[in-house]
């Protein structure tokens, strides 16, 4: 369910001669390289030495992109020390204090497609394509490299909110739909947006994007391979029925024209309290419950109370994901960010 909305470089004087062609320059000030030659080429140095073999520079190994936001990012911001808000406990009980939490992913399926918000990895040179916007002034232009058959939210007959991700693990990008139905050899779209994984830039003040707040679907799931890894080092997008009109840092968009103080916005922060016990939890549902106590979660859109998004994953197991059901809103407390705010046309904290 979902509101209307619009939304260095000094290269070797040796190497040089050594004929490196194209090879970019190493970093300035970075080490000619074992091997390489301080003498001229054909001499000998001070001591008496030969020419040694010159070395070619070599390009450097490219950052590998596990689709994790910069650290210092406000969605990988460690919560726990924050102060609670003052209207935290309104908040909650507009939310629902004693709604149960689901975990809206897993495995299988679900009325025949699988459970939750699914990622579609393209390789390197995924060919772009056109996307058809109807909120065009709030949306990225493209194109986007979102092959014909990238995975939809609910299958490719769903009616409900249809996103399509698509994670470009080359360029450390995601692509992001909202209402994505594919159109001739391209897509059509509510709107969408571009979010580039190596950057802390937030979109501009006022604009959607495939969620509701303005923010990154992707960055917020909880992803089967992160559990695998044994923790989850951000904070969790989440859903709520209601919000008030405005939007709280990080996000940048609001669906709401309700005034209710009570409310919470778009973009507010939660976090599971540190008194809840969740030692006795399944691994998988623990370690959910944790990143939820240091990372809090984040509201992003519209929807069921208290719903965390995930990416479905056949190693997902669902018996014991259900223990993350035990807990209600009474168990969370809204928090304030302001003090990480270093900028707010930037997700950086300080």
């Amino acid at each position: 369910m979902r509101a209307p909305f619009r939304t260095v470089a000094i290269v070797g004087f040796l190497a040089l001669l050594a004929g490196c062609g194209s090879d970019p320059a190493p970093p300035a000030g970075a080490s000619a390289g074992a091997g390489a030659s301080a003498s001229p080429a054909g001499g000998t140095d001070a001591l008496g030495h030969g020419p040694r073999p010159t070395a070619t520079p070599t390009k450097a190994p490219a950052k590998s992109c596990n689709g994790a936001l910069p650290a210092d990012n406000v969605w990988r911001a460690d919560v726990t020390k924050l102060p609670v808000h003052a209207r935290s406990t309104a908040m909650v009980a507009s939310i629902g204090a004693s709604s149960a939490m689901h975990p809206d992913f897993g495995s299988g399926d679900y009325e025949g497609a699988p459970i939750g918000i699914p990622v579609t990895t393209v390789p390197a040179g995924q060919k772009k394509i056109s996307v058809e916007f109807e909120y065009a002034d709030e949306s990225d232009r493209g194109p986007y490299p979102i092959p014909a058959n990238a995975k939809v939210e609910g299958g490719p007959q769903a009616d409900g909110d249809r996103h399509v991700i698509a994670f470009d693990k080359a360029a450390c990008k995601v692509y992001e739909l909202f209402s994505a139905y594919p159109r001739g050899s391209g897509w059509k779209a509510g709107s969408g947006a571009v979010f580039d994984l190596r950057s802390n830039k937030l979109r501009p003040a006022g604009w959607t994007s495939a969620d509701a707040s303005g923010l990154s679907i992707f960055a917020g799931l909880v992803r089967y391979e992160e559990v695998a890894t044994g923790r989850i080092d951000h904070a969790i997008r989440i859903t709520v029925p209601k919000t008030r009109t405005g939007f709280t840092w990080p996000a940048t968009h609001s669906a709401s024209s309700a005034t209710d103080a009570n409310l919470p916005q778009l973009g507010q922060r939660l976090r599971l309290k540190s008194s809840v016990g969740t030692g006795s939890m399944p691994k998988q549902a623990r370690i959910v419950a944790e990143a939820m106590k240091r990372y809090g979660v984040i509201v992003a859109d519209h929807g069921s109370a208290w719903y965390i998004s995930g990416a479905p994953d056949s190693h997902w197991d669902n018996d014991a994901l259900r223990a993350l059901k035990s807990l209600t809103g009474s168990d969370f407390e809204v928090v304030d960010t302001s003090s990480l705010i270093a900028s707010k046309t930037s997700g950086a904290v300080r």
